[in-house]
């Protein structure tokens, strides 16, 4: 029996540094790090703060937000937008922090539900998360492509068109791929770019623009100018204001602010790849949409009391009010140049958007929610290359409609923002709905008793823009204006559930757990390895070998396998530790056993229906709702291991074998 010396030995040193700690805390969830792991604070926040990207959102969106409410939607709008997210920002932020995976709001769906509903969760967080991060990708790329088509008119006979427009779309997409594909090392210095261009950059165009217009706007312009640009020209019909109401229209108005907003969770998945990411990934999120919030309300600011001719901004030649408000005060020479600007941040914006969208795909695929051949890092350039030209394929094809839709922009940016915040708002519920069990996960950040609170906003303004985004924007509704966001998330939904209760619910059941197929000896990048190990029992489902039920009515006397070398179960920050130099495997029975249990005298003794005589033991060790099993008779014992909703494994062992002691 090893000594107390060489247990503590076996327990997480508090000198171990931080690349060590993110390892083994990602391996505590079942996953081996893959994705190299050079990503720091500064640049955690920098992808989510790139991807939110307030000039990306204003400039694509002003147009919809200038005829979709006016002036009083988009500033008053702005504030109101700002809070409610900073709640799901916090929200999200507390979660992240327990749970730092690449696979983000799926994986937390996952660890945060019951066991009977862990898998659904997951499977349809991952699907509506999927929906968003490809939408949002097409948002961003689609809306660079059309500032691209509209500065080009600018002193010129170019004259713009859907077909070219989408062209210009699929050679962007290009671009990012390739990045992604041979540029992750350099991925880390453009963050750093995107951030000076989006922090330094775009405040100088906001200075500069205020400071040069010749007349600026009243207040109340800017605050209580209320306009209904909803019906569609040259149709006769009134606006949504007459045939609903004014409410009505500011709800839909809302979707500029709350689109700009969106993205943030790139901190998330991109904690596998950030130092010390219980910390880093939460301040990522919550700092970028703060900054984001008080900085796109400068900008929007800046915008609407420059405005030198309501009229002629909102029916601009160009087709671009911010272009208009540019052209008005610098003339266009000058006005290029900052729209150059402008693009050059957009184009930055999709670029980690793509990045963002791969490791998600990524992640998703190594669990089994997409095919896993997406699952695959490439060595040489430690690139999910796969996953990076998938997003870009399925970015491409949501941009089609544009090609016979008048609102499909509008429709793609509803669709990003329903997706991501359904995919937010689910394993938000979750902790709200089961506070005991996520309370024992939290990591350090987390928000006390505001936790509750917290969620409960989050959750009510998620549900309200799920409806609000899906309502028609444009009068009269026909094919060409219809808002194909309630056929998209239909689609999704319907398909999600429908696939679940045909088919995946036999086989999808969570995040895998990778690291104990590879040390059962399995290829985990070959899903047919997987699939005849998990029929063969060599490992369990999504390493679920049994649940604790299971192993104290059938298997009392049968072996089940270690797959996963443990050296400590419960921590040190505790008086119980189990610690092991080596697990069995099935063919050696009673090799190697050396194993300390929590203090008898804590045990719970719950009587187990076990059979043949024996009696079993339950005892929480506490730390992470970590349980131990134990069922004893008089000449064997069985032990079993489990951690959260994960069965390790189970030994048949000679009782003598057994020692209670502290640690």
């Amino acid at each position: 029996m090893p000594s107390p010396e060489s247990l503590q030995a076996a327990l997480p040193s508090k000198e171990v540094g931080v690349e060590a700690h993110d390892e083994e805390e990602l391996a505590n969830f079942g996953y081996k790090q893959e994705l190299k792991r050079d990503w720091g604070l500064m640049h955690n926040f920098g992808i989510s703060f790139s991807i939110i990207s307030v000039i990306t959102g204003i400039t694509t969106l002003f147009s919809y937000g200038l005829n979709t409410g006016g002036p009083a939607v988009m500033s008053v709008g702005w504030i109101v937008v700002s809070f409610f997210t900073f709640s799901v920002a916090l929200g999200m932020a507390e979660i992240v922090s327990a749970i730092p995976t690449s696979g983000g709001p799926y994986f937390w769906a996952a660890m945060l539900a019951p066991p009977k509903h862990s898998a659904l969760s997951s499977w349809l967080t991952g699907w509506f998360n999927l929906l968003g991060q490809v939408a949002v990708t097409t948002g961003i790329t689609f809306g660079c492509a059309g500032l691209i088509s509209t500065v080009a008119t600018v002193k010129s006979s170019y004259e713009p068109t859907a077909a070219k427009t989408v062209g210009i779309y699929a050679a962007l997409l290009v671009s990012h791929g390739v990045v992604n594909t041979f540029g992750v090392k350099v991925l880390r210095y453009l963050n750093n770019t995107s951030i000076l261009l989006h922090s330094v950059g775009v405040t100088a165009i906001a200075i500069a623009v205020l400071a040069k217009a010749p007349t600026h706007q009243p207040a109340s312009a800017v605050f209580k100018k209320f306009h209904d640009g909803t019906a569609v020209a040259d149709s006769g019909e009134p606006g949504w204001s007459i045939r609903a109401s004014p409410a009505y229209v500011a709800c839909c108005g809302a979707l500029m602010s709350n689109y700009t907003l969106t993205g943030f969770d790139a901190s998330a998945h991109l904690s596998e790849e950030t130092r010390n990411a219980s910390w880093s990934a939460p301040i990522g999120v919550i700092s970028s949409v703060g900054f984001s919030a008080l900085f796109g309300f400068f900008v929007i600011m800046s915008f609407l009391f420059s405005i030198q001719d309501f009229d002629r901004t909102i029916n601009s030649d160009y087709g671009n009010p911010v272009l208009q408000i540019f052209v008005d005060i610098f003339g266009p020479d000058g006005a290029v140049v900052l729209f150059c600007l402008i693009i050059i941040c957009v184009w930055h914006c999709g670029l980690f958007s793509m990045t963002s969208n791969s490791r998600m795909m990524f992640a998703f695929s190594r669990d089994g929610g997409i095919p896993r051949f997406f699952a695959h890092v490439d060595d040489k350039f430690q690139s999910p290359i796969r996953a990076v030209w998938l997003a870009a394929f399925l970015a491409f094809l949501l941009s089609l409609p544009s090609l016979g839709s008048s609102v499909a922009f509008a429709a793609a940016t509803s669709i990003a923002t329903i997706g991501l915040y359904i995919s937010y708002g689910i394993p938000i519920l979750i902790g709200l709905i089961y506070p005991t069990h996520f309370n024992s996960k939290k990591g350090p950040f987390n928000l006390g008793r505001f936790s509750r609170p917290v969620a409960l906003v989050a959750s009510g303004w998620i549900g309200f823009i799920t409806v609000a985004f899906c309502l028609p924007t444009a009068t009269p509704v026909n094919k060409e204006s219809l808002n194909y966001t309630v056929v998209a998330v239909g689609i999704i939904a319907v398909g999600a559930m429908g696939t679940w209760v045909l088919t995946a619910r036999k086989w999808f059941v969570g995040p895998l757990r990778e690291i104990e197929l590879e040390q059962a000896g399995v290829d985990v990048s070959d899903p047919v390895q997987v699939e005849k190990a998990e029929k063969e029992g060599v490992v369990g489902v999504n390493g679920e070998a049994k649940g604790v039920e299971d192993v104290s009515a059938t298997t009392c006397n049968s072996t089940l396998i270690f797959t996963k070398d443990i050296t400590s179960i419960a921590g040190g920050d505790y008086p119980y530790s189990v610690a092991a130099a080596s697990w069995w495997n099935s063919k050696k029975v009673g090799a190697d056993y050396k194993c300390i249990a929590a203090p008898i005298e804590d045990w719970i003794p719950e009587l187990m229906p076990c059979g043949n005589g024996l009696r079993g033991y339950r005892t929480t060790v506490k730390s992470r709702e970590r349980m131990m099993l134990t069922i004893e008779s008089k000449d064997s014992i069985l032990i079993s291991v489990q951690i959260g909703n994960y069965l390790l494994g189970a030994e048949s062992q000679p009782t003598t074998h057994l020692k209670h002691t502290s640690s």
